[in-house]
């Protein structure tokens, strides 16, 4: 899954730099095995937002997008639309988020939902219903992140906030120190790797494509 996460980013267009970030030797291993410019980081990290705010104070980027290996649906276009949003320097953050009209999936704790202002900019992201009671649809958010490098730094540095805490939820840590997310709507709707019964379900997907 990491192989094939990292060979669908290299279709970005906009990435100047592809680096896996681990503190894994195992990790490690498998990444120079098919060719992957890869950091061994520091084991003390809490969360993987430090770990890639390690290796950003070692790179000359201004932009940095924290792409997450769970995400093995990932496509090059989808990245592009992030570094695309984060041109604008006032945005210090953006991520992902698609429409998903299956209401059934409100209830999936491992489905992280959002709700964005009028002007796209995210007022909360939860684990549980968001909105209560939608009658039409949600949006799911997809996590992977960009940053303006200095807030990347500077966010790696706050303390973990309450609702990030109570949601398990690193993004929550962003609002309640009262910055704003950029939130970008995608019609890629991605089936991230949560539990192992996700892996089945994307074994399928692909089994599905490669047999029409």
């Amino acid at each position: 899954m990491l192989q094939r996460v990292y060979e669908a980013a290299q279709n970005a267009k906009t990435l100047e730099r592809l680096i896996i970030a681990t503190d894994d030797e195992r990790i490690l291993m498998a990444a120079k095995e098919f060719g992957a410019e890869v950091r061994l980081t520091s084991p003390a990290h809490q969360s993987g937002t430090d770990r890639v705010a390690e290796v950003a104070r070692t790179v000359d980027s201004l932009l940095i997008i924290n792409i997450q290996a769970d995400e093995p649906l990932i496509t090059g276009e989808i990245i592009d639309d992030l570094v695309a949003a984060l041109q604008d320097e006032t945005i210090p953050m953006a991520t992902l988020a698609a429409r998903t009209d299956d209401l059934s999936l409100l209830e999936e704790e491992n489905i992280v939902k959002v709700v964005p202002d009028k002007n796209g900019f995210a007022l909360y992201f939860s684990r549980s219903p968001l909105p209560y009671q939608a009658s039409d649809y949600f949006l799911r958010h997809i996590g992977i992140y960009g940053y303006q490098k200095p807030f990347l730094i500077s966010f790696s540095q706050m303390d973990p906030s309450r609702l990030e805490k109570t949601e398990g939820l690193e993004q929550l840590r962003v609002l309640e120190n009262g910055y704003r997310i950029k939130i970008i709507e995608t019609q890629h709707s991605l089936l991230s790797v949560d539990s192992p019964e996700d892996i089945i379900k994307v074994e399928k997907f692909f089994d599905k494509g490669a047999n029409g």
